[in-house]
């Protein structure tokens, strides 16, 4: 199986700092998908004023007592709970990506029969906006209704 995550409404190269000065101002935004295990390994990073973001993870499931369980290379699994990290960070003038915040996008919380068929026919689709309400870069959790989960068929086109 696949997780494709289609991503709209990025916040921007520039992530600004509250009013209070107490957090930085952050250029040369971009966003990625963090390898488990490997904070320093990113799939793909997009910048922040793309007008869309798309990634395809390979996974495999199986199906549990309590369900369909996902694993891969780009699969979080901390005490108990399976997830998806975007990880946030600048990058400098020599290519370097330094995180400063993440988004967790919850694997749980996907409805069973959404994540069955998904298994069955080959690919889950996560659809999301990146834009907190402040305007910076959505971080946190990322549960339903800010991101929509849905199951296809693996040879669906990618809808932007």
């Amino acid at each position: 199986m696949r997780i494709r995550i289609d991503a709209v409404d990025l916040p921007g190269l520039t992530c600004p700092g509250p009013a209070d000065g107490k957090v930085p101002v952050y250029d040369n935004v971009h966003v990625a998908v963090q390898r488990r295990d490997r904070p320093a390994e990113l799939l793909d990073p997009q910048p922040g004023d793309a007008p869309s973001a798309t990634w395809s993870l390979e996974c495999t499931t199986s199906t549990s007592a309590d369900g369909t369980e996902i694993k891969g290379p780009y699969v979080q699994d901390r005490l108990g709970r399976r997830f998806v990290y975007l990880s946030w960070g600048t990058v400098d003038e020599a290519g370097t990506f330094t995180m400063f915040r993440r988004a967790k996008l919850l694997l749980d919380v996907i409805p069973a029969d959404v994540l069955a068929a998904a298994a069955r026919d080959g690919l889950l689709v996560g659809r999301l906006g990146l834009t907190d309400p402040q305007g910076g870069p959505l971080c946190a959790r990322v549960e339903p209704p800010h991101i929509t989960w849905t199951a296809a068929h693996a040879g669906s086109p990618t809808p932007m």
